[in-house]
């Protein structure tokens, strides 16, 4: 029924039937709020940033799990906590996902414009479909590999910001934070889908939450080192709103809204709408830091959306099928 509504946006009224409308009045809610998702995550990268003013990396992404730790914990509170095994499966993901996705995010951002973060952090979603069908063991189809060559195509020109810079072999001072960002989208990309297996087996949150406070363990240790040996904290609202929003918005509203999304509407719709995510983080990156886009910055961003939108959408609803579990209450 929602493909329906969703192909069909504007039937006409006698077709409706009063069984319909509350159907088509929550697929529009979900719409909506995968809308406001994609301009949340969009901006995530500009703002952590921006919260580098203020904090250092290690203590920025510390902080911004430690802020949603006490919502996971809420949500723990009265389930039945899996397995042992697999509360150490949640536990190691937690670590790949926020000790070395997140972190090298924040490391990654610190060395590059936030435009050109953004725009790398946008591989994420080919690389979930092609490690999702290489763990499936199904064969990477043409269409998979031609995308995933042309979004990386993108990413070297959005990094290099002009071809002639290949010739020089990348010796740029950004050439260590493009590499931390492409490690981050590999380290995140592999946490979906590793993650989606367990949440096969247990509710979505209960694995969410235990990979998230087991992200916000591991990184707040070297969070604590990091202030011991670093003088760059400087403690303003700009930092703890900055540090409130990934937290909060991004982390736990986010996860939330993202998650339950995709269990009522098709996922080729759901991904259609982040693709919104990198056109905001570039928008909020031009205003908040000035940064210049060039042509080729440009063309390097039409193709890494194209090489997404060509190589994911046709095939995201058999991989749901395979991968994307339905959650318990």
């Amino acid at each position: 029924m929602a493909n329906d509504l969703v192909r069909t946006p504007f039937p006409r009224a006698a077709d409706v039937s009063a069984a319909q409308r509350p159907e088509r009045r929550g697929t529009a809610g979900w719409i909506g709020a995968l809308l406001g998702l994609a301009v949340i995550w969009g901006a995530s990268v500009p703002l952590t940033k921006l919260g580098l003013q203020d904090f250092p990396p290690l203590t920025l992404t510390a902080l911004r799990y430690l802020v949603a730790a006490p919502f996971f914990a809420a949500v723990l509170l009265g389930r039945a906590l899996p397995p042992p095994r697999a509360v150490a499966a949640a536990g190691a993901l937690g670590l790949l996902g926020i000790g070395v996705g997140q972190v090298s995010q924040t490391l990654g951002v610190r060395e590059i414009s936030a435009s050109v973060a953004t725009v790398i952090s946008a591989t994420i979603p080919i690389l979930v479909v092609v490690f999702a069908v290489v763990r499936l063991r199904r064969p990477v189809r043409r269409r998979q590999g031609l995308g995933l060559i042309t979004a990386f195509a993108g990413v070297t020109l959005v990094a290099a910001g002009d071809p002639h810079a290949l010739l020089a072999g990348f010796n740029t001072p950004g050439v260590r934070g493009d590499a931390l960002m492409l490690l981050s989208a590999v380290a995140v990309a592999l946490y979906y889908v590793f993650s989606v297996e367990l949440m096969a087996k247990y509710s979505v949150m209960t694995v969410t939450a235990l990979t998230s406070l087991a992200g916000a363990c591991g990184v707040a240790p070297a969070a604590v080192w990091e202030l011991q040996h670093s003088a760059a904290v400087q403690l303003s609202l700009r930092g703890i709103l900055v540090a409130l929003y990934l937290g909060v918005l991004v982390t736990v509203v986010g996860l939330w809204v993202w998650f339950h999304a995709l269990n009522r509407l098709p996922v080729s719709v759901a991904a259609a709408l982040q693709y919104l995510q990198p056109l905001v983080g570039v928008a909020a990156s031009a205003l908040l830091f000035g940064d210049r886009l060039g042509v080729w910055f440009l063309v390097g961003t039409g193709l890494v959306l194209g090489g997404i939108a060509g190589s994911t959408a046709p095939d995201l609803p058999s991989l749901r099928k395979a991968l994307v579990p339905q959650p318990r209450a």
